[in-house]
């Protein structure tokens, strides 16, 4: 096995990520992941704690979003807190190949559906845990952090579709699409 070819974790999340695509999750096997990867099962164990792991493993993006809160000037907000923050998304997001490729394993396997939903609560609880350390109480850091999380989704929708936009301006526009939004009164 070619240990030293580096970006074992990568190489790991490749290999799975295509073998779940065109033989399906159920029919993959961690062995099979390993030996895609050129490496031992013992190496991605080392990585992952299992195969579905694999998709979810990592808190690259909590942690760059918690960093990037930190930054924002106190006395903002709690939703433009979170839309700044959330800008600094594309320096620890995967290309958008790999997105696309893992949303439609996650989309054919209800169990991954529900790790998925698993993980963006744990997430939103963090940010709401955030905006509270910097003085929101807990039901505008909740609001904000719902509301927030739908603009980054809808943003995040739009720059998987389209390999030329410009990921801080799609989150720009749907921050203010939900104004607009929110703004619409029936009378």
């Amino acid at each position: 096995m070619a240990r030293w070819e580096g970006n074992t974790r990568g190489r790991l999340e490749r290999a799975a990520l295509d073998l779940f695509t065109h033989q399906g999750y159920d029919r993959t096997t961690v062995a099979q992941i390993a030996q895609r990867a050129n490496l031992t099962e013992r190496s991605f164990y080392r990585w992952f704690t299992d195969k579905r792991e694999v998709l979810f493993a990592g808190d690259e993006l909590e942690r760059c979003v918690l960093s990037a809160i930190e930054e924002v000037p106190a006395g903002t907000a709690a939703l433009p807190t979170l839309i700044r923050a959330f800008a600094a998304v594309p320096t620890v997001i995967r290309p958008r190949d790999f997105l696309l490729e893992r949303a439609a394993v996650i989309a054919a396997n209800p169990p991954l559906q529900e790790r998925e939903l698993v993980k963006l609560a744990s997430l939103a609880e963090a940010l709401v845990a955030a905006l509270e350390r910097r003085g929101c109480d807990e039901r505008t850091a909740r609001l904000a952090t719902d509301v927030g999380c739908a603009v980054l989704r809808s943003a995040t929708r739009q720059w998987i579709a389209d390999d030329r936009a410009d990921f801080v301006e799609l989150l720009t526009s749907a921050h203010a699409d939900l104004l607009a939004v929110a703004a619409t009164t029936d009378r």
